[in-house]
């Protein structure tokens, strides 16, 4: 199979979907890599180190695109890209197809073989290949909200930790899955007085456990979000649905309650968002302000830190790719339950049901596309 490793090209994306170790691997198993000039380069892996393990640099993404059975990427495809999608080829990414409508229904018309890195599932209900991005994430939210609670960058002008004497800041984190659990630790480490909301009460208890003392566990309603965005210095949403989008869990009504000069950091606003103000921003303009608040709503947050997220994220996605290109996506999709569970679309059809019904699109069992 012909593996192709494009260059990002969303904004400020600096990561890249395979490392010269993974273009080694794919080779000595008897694939062909080819990779766009310089796709590695900032995330700090240049044509040479690709080259020098076997792999072709083609010049142009419309030639990998041409080229490649399979395509390797770490963004959606975006506008210009559509095109060069063909039917039936491969395209291994995050998707996050329940968010973004025109990317939904640009891959349906491209009847290409969309695996989603964010749905590939293990038996546990583990997420992973989100779990490498997520707990990046987690553990800047809190770096960010930090920068941006200063009051040259727009916020209060309040320290996370405090000084002896003055009190620390309140860290609301929303959601206590890998993203929240990151978030809260490092918001802890900073020194801040940190609260966390789930609905699920056993996880309470389990982070109620493993958690720093100066971190609180509170069950997630309307009333208890409200009241904890009310005192929060930085509101952090980490809420995920797998394949979904994010439910709104703090409305524009609770902002008029929320701190002049606090910080929203919307982990999740790549699945659209659990703050109902939010909307996607780039780290070129990361910020925006409602009622008074500042917003931090990057979707593509990991690309800031991408030699440690490129790592961190071709460690997970590689032995999934090799399966993929050496069985074919029918035969890895009907032996690997977690490939399986990844597969959104395939040759026009929603394979993934939370894509559907996120567009009352229809929905197509998957043992309808396979032969």
């Amino acid at each position: 199979m012909i593996i192709g490793l494009l260059k990002e090209i969303k904004p400020n994306e600096n990561r890249v979907a395979l490392l010269p170790a993974g273009a080694e691997l794919l080779i000595a198993h008897g694939h062909k890599v080819i990779v766009e000039k310089n796709a590695g380069l900032a995330s700090g892996f240049p044509d040479e180190l690709y080259k020098k393990v076997g792999a072709k640099i083609i010049q142009t993404a419309a030639e990998v695109y041409g080229s490649a059975d399979m395509i390797m990427k770490v963004k959606e495809p975006i506008k210009p890209e559509y095109k060069l999608i063909r039917e039936g080829q491969i395209v291994f990414t995050y998707f996050h197809f329940a968010a973004n409508k025109e990317l939904t229904q640009a891959m349906m018309k491209s009847k290409a073989i969309c695996i989603a890195y964010e749905t590939v599932q293990k038996a546990d209900n583990s997420l992973p290949l989100l779990i490498p991005m997520s707990e990046v994430a987690g553990r800047m939210a809190p770096q960010e909200g930090a920068k941006y609670a200063e009051k040259t960058m727009g916020g209060r002008g309040i320290l996370l930790g405090g000084v002896p004497g003055v009190e620390p800041a309140d860290v609301v984190v929303l959601g206590g899955g890998v993203v929240g659990q990151n978030a809260a630790r490092i918001a802890a480490g900073f020194g801040a007085r940190v609260t966390i909301l789930d609905s699920n009460l056993q996880k309470l208890r389990y982070l109620d456990d493993v958690m720093p003392k100066n971190v609180m566990t509170l069950a997630s309603n309307p009333y208890n979000v409200r009241k904890a965005a009310s005192r929060a210095d930085v509101l952090i949403g980490a809420v995920l649905i797998p394949g979904a989008k994010a439910p709104k869990l703090v409305t524009r009504e609770m902002l008029k309650d929320m701190k002049e000069g606090s910080v929203i950091v919307d982990v999740s606003v790549d699945q659209g968002g659990c703050i109902e103000t939010c909307h996607p921003t780039t780290h070129e303009n990361p910020t925006f302000v409602v009622d008074g608040v500042l917003h931090y709503c990057v979707a593509n947050m990991p690309g800031a830190v991408p030699f440690t997220s490129t790592i961190a994220l071709t460690n997970a996605t590689l032995p999934y790719a090799i399966e993929i290109a050496g069985s074919g996506w029918e035969k890895a999709v009907k032996t690997n339950n977690e490939i399986k569970l990844g597969l959104n679309m395939a040759y026009g059809k929603i394979i993934y049901k939370n894509v559907a019904e996120a567009f009352d699109f229809e929905y197509t069992p998957v043992e309808e596309v396979l032969n």
